[in-house]
């Protein structure tokens, strides 16, 4: 998620299908790799690792791995010693990918370095998973200092604050997602409803939908969906709210604001602007057939949206706002894993995955993550071929809000996601729903 995440792109929600399958999953995921025994055992003892090479396990399937291999192509111009075996695992949500690292790892199969989103860093280190890496950073400082300097203040506080926390250093942040909301030209042109501006506000969102649903009456406004980082948490934070406080050691769901967005939410699909959660709908396919205008997303769609042809009929703005702009965001990393047997060169792997040539490279060849280097994500390596406005994703990191992932994040996470899928259906009430989600919350910290 990002995450990021997901990143961190993957591990965001691509459409109410994969909401579905993201909650599924969370249920067996993360819970299932909190309950394998022996994790921090078997990695700190060693027993696997490559001794002639190291081996990199990250999130994608097999289209991802051809890309890879040009990545590895390029470290190998300056690292000609090192062999790196780039290990993908195909999972429908980063929850599902931690579980089949963790399932790997138990088995003595233990890799050097691990593509890990912010959902899985507090775990990790809480595992006894990863390497320390200040040492490495010290010795090589004059090597980072263009990396330092390029990349986005927030992801260094945030990594330090939040899921590297501490005095020892465990991550570098690299690419990151935000929330924007992407729309269909195309579909506000049908209807006849004026492009929204950068400051809109959620009046006017709700009066936009309006307009499309009676110009159009066959096509959604918005597809809302009940998961934390994609669904839920931008309205949440565009009203000044989130569901834990900010060092994530307190529950915070059931203050007024955060109702107050449960409430919106449940409108939009009441008044029928929104498809109600459950069932199959696909988002992307949707707009591209005039059944939907908005949706909102980080640079994730912009994959889906390339393969449909339809980039040039989309641009991005900022979510609307209630009280203030707000966003969540959810950042990669790289880290060394303690049971790595050749850590130098995994460190050099780190280093390479954070310089300017490994950031462009990935930027022109996957797409799926915003870059973490501001001299990247404002070239046209990221920006051609994309929606317009997708500069307004980075633009999103000055008023951003980590998503939440405290070490019991996987619980909580299917805790949320339960409670709202609850509040969209109108089972149950918001306030009702948030009050003993706040609880649930609290009880898992």
């Amino acid at each position: 998620m990002t995450s990021g995440g997901n990143t961190s792109g993957a591990r965001y929600v691509r459409s109410r299908r994969q909401f579905l399958r993201d909650t599924a999953a969370l249920g067996v995921g993360l819970a299932g790799l909190t309950g394998v025994g022996g994790l921090a055992s078997a990695c700190g003892n060693g027993d696997s690792g490559s001794s002639d090479g190291i081996t990199f396990i990250r999130y994608g399937d097999a289209g991802a791995a051809k890309i890879w291999a040009k990545m590895v192509e390029l470290f190998n111009k300056d690292h000609p010693d090192i062999k790196v075996t780039v290990r993908n695992i195909a999972a429908d949500s980063w929850a599902a990918f931690f579980d089949s690292v963790s399932v790997q790892i138990a088995g003595g199969q233990v890799p050097d370095v691990v593509h890990v989103a912010t959902e899985g860093q507090r775990l990790f280190i809480s595992r006894n998973l990863v390497e320390p890496i200040d040492t490495y950073i010290e010795r090589d400082k004059a090597e980072l200092e263009p990396y330092f300097k390029d990349v986005h203040p927030n992801l260094i506080k945030w990594t330090n604050e939040l899921t590297s926390p501490g005095e020892e250093t465990f991550y570098l942040p690299h690419g990151f997602n935000t929330m924007c909301i992407h729309y269909s030209t195309e579909i506000f042109q049908k209807a006849g409803v004026d492009e929204p501006g950068d400051d809109w506000t959620w009046d006017d969102f709700l009066t936009i939908s309006r307009q499309i649903k009676t110009k159009l009456p066959q096509t959604f406004a918005m597809a809302v969906g009940a998961t934390h980082f994609a669904g839920a948490a931008p309205w949440l934070f565009t009203n000044g709210a989130n569901l834990l406080n900010d060092d994530w050691t307190q529950a915070t769901a059931d203050t007024p604001e955060a109702m107050e967005a449960a409430e919106f939410m449940r409108q939009l699909v009441a008044e029928g602007l929104s498809p109600k959660p459950g069932g199959e709908f696909d988002a992307f396919t949707a707009m591209t057939q005039g059944k939907l205008a908005m949706f909102g997303g980080g640079r994730w769609p912009t994959v889906t949206l390339r393969s449909l042809n339809y980039v040039d009929k989309v641009k991005i703005v900022p979510w609307p706002q209630k009280t203030k702009q707000g966003s969540p965001v959810g950042w990669d990393a790289y880290p060394i894993l303690k049971g790595s047997k050749n850590k130098d060169a995994a460190w050099e792997f780190v280093k390479f995955m954070c310089s300017a040539e490994a950031t462009k490279l990935y930027a022109e060849q996957t797409g799926t993550i915003v870059p973490p280097l501001k001299s990247i994500a404002q070239s046209e390596a990221f920006l051609k071929n994309a929606p317009a406005g997708s500069e307004k994703l980075y633009e999103a990191l000055t008023y951003a809000t980590p998503i939440p992932s405290p070490d019991e994040g996987s619980a909580i996470e299917h805790s949320i996601i339960d409670s709202f899928t609850q509040v969209l259906t109108g089972n149950v009430k918001p306030d009702a729903a948030l009050k003993q989600l706040n609880q649930q919350i609290q009880a898992k910290l």
